[in-house]
């Protein structure tokens, strides 16, 4: 416990505002690539930075330039974290790698390494919302996620409870009709089971991607309006 506990610190002092560990035997059997990547490690570090509030105020129907840049640079930071917390449980004597915090392999189903968010999950870090983003009680979405898999001995964090209820902010603001406002008890068993994804990755990757000075498949109208981003600074 007091080598967990270390850890977590550590990660604190190098910037992160969320840690959690996830135990990786309740994510065995989904996506990865290769479909072998969670098979020598047994624990994820979880790891969240929170995004400026002020960014996503700026946000009405559409991305701006700003969020673009924000979000750009919270996944360089959290790259620079994972990459420290690699090194630092390999020179404690254990096998470490570091997930890149948005590197898309996959870009017709639009799947990472594997899913930081899943991972967040177990880790206690979140539940997942209707929009199928992991939503902090802290911060509700308005964080980026990273991920390093190990063979440490760290205590592994529990599940968060869903507390989206019957809340339909997200799937009333989200401009492509993507969001069906499903509830879940825990976490939806496929995409399609909250989404109608297609739509969304069309709006962010097609439309709101080729905006002057976006470039990346993003959006922030749904994570603007749930009620557990806006608590956070009001």
């Amino acid at each position: 416990m007091n080598y967990t506990q270390d850890v977590k610190d550590v990660i604190g002092e190098w910037g992160a505002d969320l840690v959690g560990i996830a135990d990786l035997d309740p994510l065995r059997g989904i996506d990865t690539s290769p479909e072998t990547l969670l098979d020598p490690f047994t624990r994820a570090v979880s790891l969240a930075v929170r995004l400026p509030h002020a960014a996503f105020e700026m946000i009405s129907d559409r991305p701006t330039p700003i969020y673009a840049a924000i979000y750009q640079t919270a996944n360089r930071l959290l790259d620079d974290i994972a990459f420290r917390i690699a090194q630092k449980l390999q020179n404690d004597g254990w096998s470490a790698l570091p997930i890149p915090a948005s590197q898309v392999l996959d870009r017709e189903n639009w799947y990472g390494a594997v899913s930081h968010k899943a991972v967040a999950r177990v880790a206690g870090l979140g539940w997942q919302g209707k929009n199928l983003l992991l939503i902090t009680p802290q911060y509700g979405s308005r964080v980026r996620l990273v991920t390093v898999l190990t063979d440490a001995p760290l205590v592994a964090d529990a599940p968060l409870e869903n507390r989206c209820g019957a809340c339909s902010r997200c799937q009333d603001a989200c401009p492509a009709g993507a969001i069906k406002g499903v509830a879940t008890r825990d976490y939806y068993r496929d995409r399609d089971e909250a989404m109608y994804f297609d739509r969304c990755a069309l709006k962010l990757a097609g439309e709101f991607a080729a905006l002057p000075n976006i470039g990346v498949p993003i959006c922030g109208i749904c994570i603007r309006v749930c009620p557990h981003s806006r608590q956070v600074g009001m």
